[in-house]
């Protein structure tokens, strides 16, 4: 099918689906595979423009043209200038903000959300990924954007007809009871998310954190992105651990009651999209260091290797006894084996 093109201004779609809100999305060639709901789409960036397709689906009923849909999902409509304006004046959020240039907040499914974040619990992203295309592989339905094959998320129904031990086979551990439990509300209709789009943003918290296995983090995660609450600020390790270095340095510990009523007051009214972008900035930095640090030991394990080679052909030469290590190549040793473990 020939790629449709849409205007997009303003945005960058790889960090976009890489920035820790989303969790399906798959590099394909030069752009990605995913879905949003049941339709399997296509799309890579090209400039301020997306090239688009969609897959193959077994319904004939009308749908919405394709570029709505896209527009509509990567929030292409967020006036993303005003808000990155709004953002308070500071050194931690001026070099967050332009770091994350182009990243927008994706208006997800609100039962694919809330699912997928009941899911992150104590998790990476990496993890949640795994766990989010388990679920589907086992109990989505599969649909081809030839010639790949992509798996809508479960509805809440299919996962209610479900038990807590085949959930439990895609990874999640403890979380299968509450995921089971919140499917079971959600498909029954008694918990109804679409309906709770017209409740204020306190009522709709209280509603999401009294579903099992959702917290005061999880909820305002699904405001934020599948409810389009942009002044929910979800608070995990990674804010948690910039507010008190950046903001709070040298007043104590914190409490995180005093980081909560301080974001919801500093932050302003697009303080979700700051988060999201301190967020980011924090992770994507952390994943740089991490990388020039296995870089570093690999160098050091290489120069230890040669030092031990060197030394085993002295060895062999008879200018050293298999007894007889000078300290600087058992120091050596040492450091080669803990560069190992933490290659392992």
């Amino acid at each position: 099918m020939k790629l449709v093109e849409i205007s997009a201004p303003d945005f960058d779609l790889a960090m976009t689906l890489d920035s820790g809100q989303v969790f399906h999305w798959e590099k394909l060639g030069n752009g990605f595979v995913g879905t949003i709901g049941d339709l399997p789409v296509y799309v890579e960036q090209c400039a301020e423009r997306l090239k688009v397709r969609r897959g193959a689906t077994p319904t004939r009923s009308p749908r919405r043209p394709l570029p709505g849909i896209i527009a509509n999902y990567l929030a292409l409509d967020h006036p993303l200038a005003a808000i990155c304006a709004s953002f308070p004046n500071d050194p931690a959020m001026s070099v967050a903000r332009d770091f994350c240039r182009g990243l927008r907040i994706i208006r997800q499914p609100k039962w694919e959300c809330l699912a997928t974040f009941i899911c992150s619990s104590m998790k990476q992203v990496a993890h949640i990924r795994q766990i989010s295309k388990a679920l589907r592989e086992r109990f989505g339905v599969p649909r081809t954007i030839d010639p790949h094959v992509v798996h809508t998320f479960p509805s809440a129904r299919r996962l209610s007809e479900s038990s807590e031990s085949e959930l439990r086979k895609c990874a999640l551990g403890y979380r299968a009871k509450n995921l089971l439990a919140t499917a079971r509300l959600v498909g029954s209709g008694e918990a109804d998310l679409d309906a709770w789009s017209a409740l204020s943003d306190a009522d709709l918290r209280e509603k999401l954190c009294a579903l099992p296995g959702v917290g005061a983090k999880i909820a305002n995660c699904v405001m934020l992105f599948a409810y389009e609450r942009l002044r929910a600020f979800p608070i995990d390790v990674w804010i948690e651990r910039v507010l008190r270095e950046k903001y709070f340095p040298r007043k104590g510990k914190a409490t995180v009651q005093r980081l909560r009523e301080f974001s919801e007051t500093y932050f302003g009214e697009h303080r979700g999209y700051a988060q999201q972008y301190l967020f980011h900035y924090a992770r994507a930095t952390s994943r740089k260091s991490e990388a020039v640090r296995v870089s570093s030991t690999t160098l050091r394990s290489a120069r230890n290797d040669n030092k031990r080679e060197a030394r085993t052909a002295l060895q062999k030469s008879g200018g050293l006894r298999d007894s007889s290590t000078p300290k600087a190549f058992r120091g050596s040793d040492r450091q080669g084996e803990r560069a190992n473990e933490a290659e392992c």
